[in-house]
């Protein structure tokens, strides 16, 4: 059973890099800021897991990368696969 979980796994995550780097090739001009948020915030929810930091000071995020930790914070408990998953349905209607 071990190894039919790590071959979902593996699957998983060479879709996941598919949809990354089709998601990576459009110009981000051409996408809405709501769908570049979200693209952001799946794709390091998905690498890296919750983030738990906060900034130390307001004054240390601009606007831009508030919304971008606002986003990814907004999915603390999503685990990776679930991530991945939600990543790649979203590439999928662009």
């Amino acid at each position: 059973m071990l190894r039919a979980d790590k071959i979902i796994t593996d699957t998983l995550e060479i879709k996941f890099q598919e949809a990354y780097t089709h998601a990576s090739s459009i110009p981000q001009e051409d996408l809405p800021q709501d769908m570049l948020l979200k693209l952001y915030a799946l794709a390091k929810q998905a690498t890296h897991g919750d983030n738990d930091s906060e900034p130390k000071d307001s004054e240390e995020l601009d606007v831009r990368n508030g919304f971008k930790l606002n986003a990814w914070i907004q999915l603390r408990g999503m685990t990776c696969n679930e991530a991945k998953k939600k990543y790649i349905s979203l590439v999928k209607t662009l």
